[in-house]
């Protein structure tokens, strides 16, 4: 807990897998109440294999987690997969890089939405009326044609908000995004920007934006967690990353970086 917010995540955990030994070791992470916090490491640091740990979705049998998940006052890693299947997609989220693979190819979006809805709802209440605050909060059209089309018929913008609208379907308290600006052009990458930003103020929405892209994170996020060699190294607000960041790993990111004329965090 910091500045007297609560901790709507806090996870200290340690994996390793079975044929390539430990990827995280003692990570230590807090997403508060509300905020955006992103993650920022290079390609192979471990940070979608800490998203896919935070819901218990790594195979036991190929790899270890250890330590502790709190989220809403329970231990994910004392949960069992029941419980674990109430709470993922309803109080959890997690939204994927690629979108298009992430859809059934075999369902119309209609029916996508509607069976994500239902897994959690049952058969109670209007799925329409939802799906379409959903659809409109991510910038898209709610009406028979979209709901008709399959995955392979939309651009990965499209799809991308679609998936993103799934996933804000029953206002998680957490949201989880695993790199979902990587496959996208710079226009369309911006757009997404404001639309995470949007969801986080109209909803109150927790944000754990995951991604190897400093620029976007600091553009984004309030705060910036940094994962190099499986542990979080530095964190700090947005600003004090980019202006005075303090970890080597953390400076070498920054003199990268492209420069930056304006910064909104």
């Amino acid at each position: 807990m910091k500045g007297g917010r609560a901790g709507v995540l806090e996870a200290r955990v340690s994996v390793s897998y079975k044929d390539r030994g430990p990827v995280l070791r003692d990570l230590q992470l807090c997403v508060e109440s509300g905020e955006i916090l992103g993650l920022a490491g290079q390609s192979g640091s471990g940070k979608s294999t800490l998203a896919m740990a935070l819901l218990r979705l790594l195979d036991p049998r190929q790899a270890k987690v250890e330590g502790s998940i709190r989220f809403g006052g329970r231990d994910l890693l004392a949960l069992s997969e029941s419980e674990l299947r109430k709470l993922r997609g309803k109080e959890m989220a997690l939204v994927l890089q690629s979108a298009i693979s992430s859809l059934n190819h075999r369902m119309r979006v209609g029916a996508q939405i509607r069976e994500a809805w239902q897994v959690h709802r049952g058969r109670d209440g209007d799925w329409r009326e939802r799906a379409r605050i959903a659809l409109e909060g991510v910038g898209l059209r709610y009406d028979d044609w979209l709901l008709q089309r399959y995955p392979g018929e939309l651009s990965v913008g499209m799809a991308q908000r679609i998936l993103i609208a799934m996933a804000v379907l029953h206002r998680p308290a957490l949201l989880i995004a695993d790199e979902p600006t990587s496959a996208l052009d710079l226009v369309t990458q911006a757009d997404l920007l404001k639309l995470f930003r949007h969801l986080n103020s109209a909803y109150g929405t927790a944000i754990l934006f995951i991604t190897h892209d400093l620029a976007a994170a600091i553009t984004l996020c309030h705060r910036i967690a940094v994962l190099a060699d499986g542990a979080i190294v530095e964190t700090a607000a947005s600003q004090e990353i980019l202006t005075r960041p303090q970890h080597p790993y953390t400076r070498r990111l920054v003199e990268a970086l492209p420069r930056l004329q304006e910064v909104t965090a």
